[in-house]
Order: C-alpha cells, then structure tokens, then sequence
C-alpha cells in the first residue's frame, strides 16, 4: 500500500498558498440528488488543475486521488482495492488495499477466457456435422440414418460473434442432401452427443438473480415439456419489457434467455436444448422440400456399438478468438459459461462446470497465479461468491503479455470511449487509452485491464469497488478520477 503519509504536509503547504484563490480539496455529502445529476457527480477535486501540472508528478497525483477518495462519500464505506502496475519493472506504482479478496464480478470473465485460449488456441473451433449410415439405393432412398454430430458450440444459431443461424446453417445441410443424391430417409435423424460424458451441472453457490437492469429467475418443474416450446410462467405482471430475463431451465439444469417478454407473467424463451432444436428444424425443412423423413428425432447421449457413417456436411463455428472477443466485449455470460464447460471436457473428458473450475483453477496454479484470496466459482462472474484480489489480477494480466495469444487477448478487452462495455466511460481523458474488462453487479463495480499512456507506456490495473453508496454512474466516474492521473506516468 502506498504510504500517503509523505504527501500531507507538503500538500497542506501548497494548499494554503491557492486557498484563497480556488478551492483545494472538497469533500461533499450524499444525497439521492445526485442520482440526477448527470453531467456533474460533485466528484472531489483533490488539488487544482494549476497545482497539478507545474508541482506534483503523475505518481503523486494517482496516490493523492486515491487518498482523497477515502474520505470520498460514495467510497468511504466501501470495500475497495486498486492497483496500478509496471510490466516492466515488476514494480507497484500505487495501491490500496491490494491484497484484499474483492468480489470481481464481471472481471471473473479475464480468468475464463484466457483458460479457453491457453488450453485451445485461438484458432480453435467447435463442428457440427451431418452423417448418414446405411446406403443410399438408386432411387436416392436412404435406408439408414442421418446424425447431428454436435460438439458443444456455444455459438450455435446464436448469430454472436458471426455465427451463423439456425436456418442458415438448416439450409447448408438441406443442400447437402441434395448433393449426395437423398431424396427419402427411411430412418431416423439421431443427435449424437455421446462426446460428453454428462451436460448436467449444478448451479453457482450464491448466484445473483436480480442484477444490473436484468432478472435472473429460477423455474419449476418442466418435466414432458419440450424445451423447443419451454415456457417461464411467473406470476404477476411487474416485469419491464426492456430487460432481458435469464432463467434456469430444470429441462436441462443450464441457464436459458428470454428472448422477449410477452406479459401476464409468461417469459418466452431461448431454446435450451439447441440440436435437439437444430434437428426438428431440419427435419421439418426436409419434409416441406419434399425428402420424406420416415422416423424420428431421437437423441443418443452414448453409443455402445456406433455405426458406420460418412459426412455429408459440417458446419464451424467461428473461432475462439471470436467467441471470446464477443463474450468479453458483450460481458456475455451465456459464452463464458459456455467456455468454462468446454475447457472442462477439453481437460477431463466432460462438459460439466465443475470439471471447468477444476481445469482453470488448475491452470491458474500452473502459472503461479497468487491464489491467496480466490475463490473462482462460476466462468461469468454472476455469483458474489468469486473473490480475487486486486494484486493478483495486476500480477496475472502481466504475465500474459509474454503469451502468443496476448494480442487476441488484449482486442478482446472494451476499449475505453469506444467500444463494448467501456464505451461510455472514458470518454474525454483516456479516450483509447484504456483495455479492461468492466464488472456490474448490484454495489459492485470493477475494472481490469490495460492502460497505454501518453508516453507511449504499458500499465496494468485493477480497481475493485464492493458495497459503494450513490449510484453506479456516481462511482464510475470516480473510477475515472483516480485512474486518469496514470495516464501521464
């Protein structure tokens, strides 16, 4: 931690002598009017711009806005750490509280999608891919069947990150038919997922169901309920129709999304069970273009005795590099949990997110992450009860930048003032300057990154805030405050 204790007294010296003229440091109370104040948040003015840039240094600077910030009313009662950190000399620049497990929300998401990348590459991706047993006779009746090979693509028919739709990718495997001649399939279409092992995971201790403009809903039973046509029925009629709604689906034990709010406390959804979707889609497209199909959807998790295939089409996905610029960019939990499950079955043969935690604490340990003070439950971030501290983060996001996916990392990260979810901050000072992932949960609000200075200068950062006062747009710019002073080291 910074001793701040140095800069009082000459602080107070230079105060005294602009006291008369403006004003030095300014501390103000809350009240609930500053929830309207957009433009002006009453942020403390530690030190005035004259004073800034002709007596103290940028260091200085950083560590007196830190100091002011903890007497600030939006911070005092607040559990907060921050770090700035020198890559290159492996030297803390100034801190506070930085061996203080914080809850990181959102942050959460830079040790997933990292695990993901250093285990699969970036260039990795998930196929899905259509095959047929049997023959084929003169006629182009297949006597056998057509199988969905799935792969666990988080991105399937999603359209995230450039993947391709449900018709679209329908349509590919229609064509396919063609070109291999079938006009009638005497058999079944068979969704063959028996490359995991299990699917079924238990849901994240203390997960978050009501947070940051969306809700989170846990259902009832959906038992002989096709999840194609799955249903959230929620009494009352006191839901927004601008959130979005996430839900855990019994039908599969996952989280599924509201893709639209249809009143009288009826949630439609997202499909949960995306080939079984993909392939009563496809069936029923082949049956209106005139290939009669003679059986039935039928799922096979396993396989004792598989039969002979051949490959009538494949689909990818798009890259990881893709999927994980788009979770990171997005904050997108669905993808992140997603990767946690597919790094899990990548390392011990199921997709489960218990094997996921097991496989990126695993690796955190492998490249001597600080594990002081972690505790990593979910790939998201959802759940309060992730911890990690400030140091940890610095330490960790540095060591990446010696890694040949670092620059597909570092793209993935919102830049701030233009883009993802820092678009809206940082967007004066630090305008491009600034590459962080952003958390949001109820008073919860952190940021960790990467910040080019105006001297050309790499730094890492972490600024972790639990249990702040005010609102979030209140302690965001005090974010900014007490970063943008960096920018000059």
């Amino acid at each position: 931690m910074v001793n701040f204790r140095k800069y009082i007294s000459g602080f107070a010296v230079i105060a005294s002598g602009f006291f008369l003229a403006q004003t030095t440091v300014s501390t103000v109370l809350y009240s609930p009017a500053y929830d309207n104040q957009k433009s002006n948040l009453n942020l403390p003015s530690p030190i005035t711009s004259v004073v800034e840039k002709t007596i103290l240094s940028p260091k200085e600077l950083v560590d007196i806005n830190v100091n002011t910030m903890m007497s600030d009313p939006v911070l005092k009662n607040a559990n907060w750490g921050f770090v700035v950190y020198d890559p290159k000399t492996k030297k803390v620049i100034s801190s506070y509280n930085e061996n203080t497990p914080l809850v990181p929300a959102s942050t959460t998401k830079l040790l997933t999608t990292e695990t993901a990348l250093n285990l699969l590459g970036e260039n990795y991706r998930w196929m899905t891919q259509l095959e047929y047993s049997g023959n084929i006779d003169e006629n182009g009746v297949l006597n056998g069947n057509l199988y969905i090979v799935g792969s666990g693509d988080p991105s399937l028919g999603t359209n995230k990150a450039g993947a391709s739709s449900y018709r679209d990718i329908v349509s590919d495997f229609v064509s396919g038919i063609s070109n291999v001649g079938i006009k009638k399939v005497n058999g079944n279409i068979i969704i063959q997922t028996a490359l995991f092992k299990g699917t079924i995971s238990r849901l994240p201790e203390n997960v978050v169901w009501l947070e940051n403009g969306n809700y989170y809903l846990p259902v009832g039973t959906t038992r002989e309920i096709n999840p194609a046509n799955e249903k959230l029925i929620k009494k009352g009629n006191n839901f927004s129709a601008e959130k979005k709604y996430f839900y855990i689906s019994p039908y599969v034990n996952q989280m599924v999304y509201a893709d639209q709010y249809d009143g009288e406390g009826i949630l439609t959804t997202k499909l949960p069970d995306a080939p079984a979707y993909l392939a009563n889609t496809f069936r029923t497209t082949l049956v209106k273009s005139g290939v009669a199909v003679t059986g039935k959807v039928i799922p096979k998790m396993t396989d004792a005795t598989p039969e002979s295939r051949k490959m009538i089409s494949a689909y990818k996905s798009p890259t990881l590099g893709d999927i994980v610029y788009y979770t990171n960019q997005h904050s997108d939990n669905s993808l992140a949990e997603a990767l946690l499950k597919t790094v899990g079955f990548q390392k011990l043969g199921d997709r489960t997110s218990e094997s996921g935690r097991v496989v990126v604490t695993g690796h955190l340990k492998d490249i001597s992450f600080d594990l002081n003070g972690l505790s990593y439950v979910d790939g998201s971030g959802l759940s309060r009860s992730n911890l990690v501290t400030p140091i940890s983060q610095v330490k960790y996001l540095t060591s990446l930048m010696d890694e040949k996916y670092y620059k597909a990392y570092l793209t993935s990260l919102p830049i701030g003032g233009q883009s993802g979810t820092l678009k809206r901050m940082f967007v004066g000072t630090g305008n491009g300057q600034i590459f962080a992932k952003t958390g949001t949960l109820n008073r919860v609000k952190t940021l960790a990154g990467y910040m080019k200075t105006n001297s050309g200068k790499t730094l890492v950062f972490s600024l972790l805030v639990n249990n702040y006062s005010g609102s979030v747009d209140m302690v965001k710019k005090r974010m900014e405050k007490i970063l943008e002073p960096a920018l000059d080291l």
